[in-house]
């Protein structure tokens, strides 16, 4: 049966990481699925919250509701910006809005996905017909983990990917250090928290690291590339999107 699916790109993958996104519509239209994409999307305003501007919020939350509540099926290529929109959306509009408003940014929110949910859980999908051969070690970035609870999802799909090394990351369930604004008010802190990342990655011998979401993907890539370990970072929805084709 074919889901008609509204993408919401994220700040970072509009700005920074695209090929998150395209991979993400490419995997979703090559398992047969429509993927639409509302021009009137901004930012989810997790950055405002989780700094202490929740007032400053409200307008951002007020559009992804208006925007995305048409949608029945919503999907993120960021278990960050879901875990936002699910657990803080509402809070913010009914502090600051109005019960109304909660109520519907509760309904959006319980109908957005991030991707590996979306095709384990909904989709009910692990074998997507990706092949990648490459040595790949998955970071399970804090929010999907904590927040989404994405719990093994992404190491079934990846599990699947034909010509894939998957090798298991040590202490894979730490914080890469990144934080959002962690990483620049705290960055002493932020910084040994990456070395141990890199440690721990590097010591795998793999030549990727994956993860679900592109900030995290940054913080990590940054510190690879300035030590020229060799070891390249890409997001989840570009493995499973690719094909030997």
């Amino acid at each position: 049966m074919t889901v008609r699916i509204a993408l919401f790109a994220t700040c970072l993958a509009d700005t920074l990481f695209p090929e998150a996104a395209k991979a993400t519509v490419l995997l979703l239209e090559r398992l047969g699925h429509e993927v639409v994409f509302p021009f009137e999307q901004t930012c989810c305003g997790q950055m405002h919250v989780n700094t202490g501007y929740q007032k400053e919020a409200l307008p951002l939350v007020k559009r992804y509701v208006q925007t995305f509540d048409p949608y029945d099926v919503i999907v993120a290529p960021s278990g960050s910006c879901v875990g936002s929109i699910r657990h803080q959306h509402s809070m913010v509009a009914a502090k600051y809005g109005d019960a109304g408003l909660a109520s519907r940014a509760t309904s959006v929110g319980q109908r957005t996905y991030e991707l590996s949910e979306l095709l384990v859980d909904v989709l009910e999908v692990e074998d997507v017909g990706a092949f990648y051969p490459h040595r790949v070690t998955y970071h399970p970035t804090c929010h999907s983990l904590r927040m989404t609870r994405v719990g093994d999802k992404p190491l079934r799909l990846l599990r699947q990917v034909r010509g894939i090394d998957l090798v298991e990351l040590p202490a894979a369930d730490q914080c890469c250090g990144f934080g959002g604004t962690f990483a620049i008010k705290n960055a002493e802190t932020s910084t040994a928290m990456l070395a141990d990342k890199m440690t721990n990655i590097v010591s795998t011998g793999a030549d990727v690291c994956s993860a679900g979401d592109a900030s995290c993907l940054m913080h990590i890539g940054g510190g690879l590339s300035r030590l020229k370990t060799g070891v390249r970072t890409v997001h989840l929805a570009e493995i499973l999107a690719s094909t030997e084709s």
